[in-house]
């Protein structure tokens, strides 16, 4: 499920941002909001929210369906919407970009390096760059409720799969440009995740911004 959002002003076939929300138990639902009107209105930006696989709204069996091993599961639906820009007329597949926040900061990332020749550019706020690094380093009054869902780093098999699928693990697929947003005192996702990750891009001759 997705909200697909098209401008009205503009000439097809249109560029698309895709936005991924946070949570990961989160929800995209049909709001006004005056950043991405801007998008639709005046730079002619399609946006597409994706409810991927571990959304609310959907059910309690919809909601687990991301936990632990089951991480990239989500990302795929994301490569699933991927193909749906591609068989859409109205949609240009060469100019897509992804975007998210926090968690959703996690599925830009991972969508990047998932997905390289797909995608023109991705905006990550405060994405985990690495599971086993958020985990230790989040605050503490929220670790063990983060482990529910995403798997328990002292675990060693746990562990050496969180290692595998995490962003900074990969970000050598990632070809093309990123503007990674992170607040320095944020006691969710620490500023360690982003600087990591503007590191290993730039180590690959990928330009980033960083703010």
């Amino acid at each position: 499920p997705a909200f697909y959002y098209r401008p009205k002003n503009a000439a097809a076939p249109f560029p698309v941002l895709i936005v991924c929300h946070g949570g990961p138990e989160g929800q995209s639902t049909p709001s006004f909001a005056p950043l991405i009107e801007y998008y639709l209105g005046e730079l002619g930006i399609a946006v597409i929210f994706p409810n991927v696989r571990g959304s609310s709204g959907y059910g309690k069996e919809f909601l687990e369906l991301d936990n632990g091993a089951k991480r990239e599961d989500a990302v795929k639906d994301v490569g699933t919407l991927l193909d749906w820009i591609a068989g859409n007329p109205e949609l240009d597949a060469r100019r897509v970009a992804v975007s998210g926040g926090s968690y959703g900061g996690y599925m830009a990332l991972a969508v990047m390096t998932n997905y390289p020749d797909r995608l023109c550019g991705g905006v990550d706020f405060c994405g985990i760059s690495n599971f086993v690094t958020f985990l230790e380093s989040t605050a503490e009054y929220r670790r063990d409720r983060r482990r529910v869902e995403y798997g328990d780093e002292r675990d060693p098999a746990m562990r050496e799969l969180l290692n595998r699928i995490s962003p900074l693990t990969n970000a050598g697929k990632i070809k093309k440009p990123m503007f990674i947003v992170q607040g320095k005192n944020d006691p969710r996702v620490p500023v360690t995740e982003a600087e990591q990750m503007v590191g290993a891009i730039r180590a690959n001759g990928v330009e980033v911004w960083y703010l």
